[in-house]
């Protein structure tokens, strides 16, 4: 799952990064409207959480926009505004939902993940978990089971895990991966990939004497049901 920050207090910014990083998902953030509309008209986002008094392009403008180039990505405003007038206008304006300052962060992440939730079902895509043999993933839970035993994976290694059984049966290469697991401004080795697929055949296959997990030497990775 990939999200869009455009916060202009650094340390608001950096502390949704961290936090959203540690929960899975890969992060961008912009410090003005502009740059933040330029990101979310050049990159697919699960979620934009906006806050409302950034620079340039304010956060109403940004979301007007999105919406008015028929981009329906789900929208969270954060403000410190509390008048019932700026929410009315948040959301008339196309905003999915509307958080003051300052917030708890266990609830911004609830409201987020039932936003993308929302959207998935809307655009009839699965909120489901997703299952390849006797191996299971809950997106919801961020637990992954192989049969009756609990895996424990870091968020990162879910992250991938969870992108590859989303499209379980097909190739993926690093590039494919990165893309959508790491941040957009990444520039790490790309044989980072490789490591989180060790990681998580050790974790999903080894324990189990299970192949699922398979590499397609010189094009990628597939995740496949190997219980028949």
């Amino acid at each position: 799952m990939r999200l869009l920050v455009i916060e202009d207090e650094p340390g608001i910014a950096e502390a949704l990064a961290r936090g959203f990083a540690a929960d899975g998902f890969a992060v961008d953030v912009a410090d003005n409207g502009n740059d933040g509309l330029a990101l979310a008209r050049s990159h697919p986002y699960n979620a934009i959480l906006l806050d409302i008094m950034v620079p340039g392009m304010n956060g109403y403008r940004v979301c007007k926009a999105l919406r008015d180039d028929g981009n329906a990505v789900p929208i969270l405003m954060l403000t410190a505004k509390d008048g019932d007038y700026d929410e009315m206008e948040g959301l008339d304006t196309g905003a999915d939902d509307y958080v003051t300052k300052p917030f708890n962060y266990q609830v911004l992440l609830s409201r987020v993940r039932a936003l993308i939730r929302r959207a998935a079902a809307g655009e009839g895509g699965s909120t489901d978990g997703q299952r390849c043999g006797d191996l299971y993933l809950d997106p919801k839970s961020r637990r992954v089971r192989r049969g009756d035993h609990d895996v424990e994976l870091s968020p990162k290694a879910f992250g991938v895990l969870e992108f590859l059984m989303y499209q379980q049966g097909l190739v993926l290469s690093k590039e494919q991966i990165l893309d959508n697991v790491w941040d957009y401004d990444f520039d790490g080795d790309p044989n980072i990939v490789e490591v989180y697929i060790s990681r998580i055949r050790a974790a999903i296959d080894t324990p189990f004497q299970r192949k699922s997990l398979e590499t397609v030497r010189g094009v990628g990775y597939r995740i496949v049901d190997d219980s028949r």
